[in-house]
């Protein structure tokens, strides 16, 4: 019955779409309610894209202790179909996955390692790239591994987050792809460069910076691989917690589907309207998730984003159930 309501709701924001008048290039959403490695599958070949070379595959590999992370028996038909490296750099909190040495056993515990190779990209240094919108960031701080690749598949957990309201497709690209010093480049927006002055107080900056920050550093990555990209959204245990939050919260929610697109502002865009509109009623109720976004004033990013060209707000939903 639920999955009838998502259905039945994702319909009308397609028709509320693509009533209103669009250009000629307003990208598509695909969209599923199969969450299993075959929807996953699917919906990645709705896009239509065939990689020519070496593919990271960029996913949050969880902390310890999470339990809501995209699980490793979930992804691995994809990952293998692309024959790709699932790619991760470490965080710039402490935890498991600060130091590298914990974070591959990390990797391990959570299942990643026997799937596909792994490759913390900044286990070795990291390197500065451009970014075109130089508003709070001069360049963006990567691992330098980065450069080992020539497509990245942006495979995201959909979810909120205690920073930015939610995480997306948007997150996964910045925050995630940045090193542990680049993280901290960006929570500051471009006050502190090293993941130790961050944990000092001094990077202390606006919200609505931090969130610009994002779309910028997201920005970069897109334009590095020179829009060899491929972005999906998984919408399952969508807790008001991110994956880097060792307790997080139960999901007040049910699970929403796989989305994926060749835009990450469409897409993204996409998955907050479904959270937005979702039919909420006793015991499943997106209420807590809806406040977490708002209070973050997390749609933010993707405002930012569309406004430096990473893409576009406008979009048309695609059911391929």
């Amino acid at each position: 019955m639920k999955k009838a309501i998502v259905m039945a709701m994702a319909a009308a924001l397609v028709l509320s779409v693509s009533c209103a008048p669009k250009e000629p290039a307003t990208p598509k959403v695909y969209m599923t309610t199969d969450i299993s490695p075959e929807g996953l599958v699917k919906v990645y070949e709705a896009l239509g894209v065939d990689f020519d070379g070496k593919v990271a595959v960029k996913i949050s590999t969880g902390e310890r202790g999470g339990h809501n992370f995209l699980r490793a028996d979930l992804i691995k038909d994809l990952v293998q179909k692309v024959d790709g490296t699932i790619v991760e750099c470490n965080v710039a909190y402490p935890g498991a996955r600060y130091s590298t040495e914990e974070h591959w056993n990390t990797i391990k515990a959570h299942g990643f390692y026997d799937i596909a190779p792994c490759d913390i990209m900044d286990e070795e240094g990291e390197m500065r790239i451009p970014v075109q919108d130089t508003t709070h960031l001069k360049f963006n701080i990567v691992g330098d591994h980065l450069d080992n690749y020539d497509w990245m598949l942006n495979l995201a957990h959909f979810k909120g987050h205690a920073m930015g309201g939610f995480g997306g497709v948007l997150k996964n690209q910045s925050i995630g792809v940045a090193s542990s010093n680049g993280k901290a480049y960006i929570h500051s927006a471009g006050k502190v460069e090293t993941k130790e002055e961050l944990w000092a107080g001094i990077g202390q900056t606006e919200q609505d910076h931090f969130l610009e920050a994002m779309a910028a550093a997201a920005q970069s990555i897109h334009e590095y691989y020179g829009g060899k990209m491929v972005y999906i959204n998984v919408m399952n245990n969508l807790s008001v917690d991110c994956d880097c939050n060792a307790h997080p919260a139960d999901p007040e929610m049910s699970d929403i589907g796989i989305l994926a697109s060749l835009d990450p502002v469409a897409l993204d865009q996409a998955c907050v309207d479904l959270v937005f509109e979702y039919p909420s009623s006793e015991g499943d109720d997106a209420a807590a998730l809806i406040e977490r976004i708002n209070s973050r004033h997390g749609v933010h990013i993707i405002e930012h984003a569309e406004k430096i060209g990473l893409g576009s707000r406008t979009y048309e939903l695609v059911s391929i159930d």
